[in-house]
């Protein structure tokens, strides 16, 4: 199902304010960037501007918002009885990364931010993340007993735990490639399935999850 025309009207809005945010800071860094030039770039006014972010500094993580946004999407499209696993890995392999623009974002937080400020913000996201794995499972006709409810959320929060590492070990890497992200993944969920038994090293995993790179409906 499309998304409805103010939803999308508003998401091409975070979108054209985050890109232009990304030109100025990269070209006269933060501190000297004002929200007025990032809205007038963007096409839309200084109260359009604060209607989606209350200042220039946090479109410094918009792309952990957007990407769970997507996530967000993308889970709720997967098919009934999927395993957690594969529908987890589907729905962050549809997200189209552009590893450039992650880096150059995740350069200027750390030059511009403090740490502490960056680590609280990428751990709330996390614990978003974990929330909605925790939502999916239970959409999935998980019983809703004290002990289920628990252990969804054990599994939400080693799910996203995973992911998490897998994405920041690719970020540090040399590595550009999505597939080589997909691949670290991979790994990090099939060792949670295995009830974190050490894998082999000759280990090849194919999950055969069809994929879909297109905005989820």
């Amino acid at each position: 199902m499309p998304l409805p025309p103010q939803t999308a009207r508003s998401e091409r809005t975070r979108d054209a304010l985050r890109r232009a945010a990304q030109v100025r800071f990269l070209a006269q860094g933060v501190e000297e960037t004002s929200a007025e030039e990032i809205a007038l770039d963007a096409g839309v006014t200084l109260r359009t501007f604060y209607r989606h972010f209350t200042s220039k500094h946090d479109l410094l993580f918009e792309d952990y918002d957007a990407s769970l946004q997507w996530f967000r999407s993308a889970l709720e499209s997967r098919p009934p009885g999927e395993s957690i696993t594969d529908a987890v890995l589907a729905a962050i392999d549809s997200f189209p990364f552009d590893r450039a623009s992650m880096y150059e974002i995740a350069a200027l937080r750390d030059r511009e931010l403090d740490r502490h400020r960056v680590e609280q913000h990428i751990g709330r996201v996390k614990a978003e993340f974990a929330v909605e794995v925790e939502r999916h499972l239970l959409r999935q006709g998980t019983p809703e007993d004290d002990d289920a409810t628990f252990l969804s959320s054990v599994i939400a929060q080693c799910i996203a735990a995973a992911t998490f590492t897998a994405l920041g070990s690719w970020m540090r890497s040399d590595h550009t490639d999505l597939d080589e992200l997909t691949r670290r993944t991979e790994l990090a969920l099939t060792l949670l399935e295995r009830g974190l038994t050490p894998l082999p090293r000759d280990v090849s995993v194919s999950r055969n999850v069809k994929l879909d790179k297109t905005a989820p409906a």
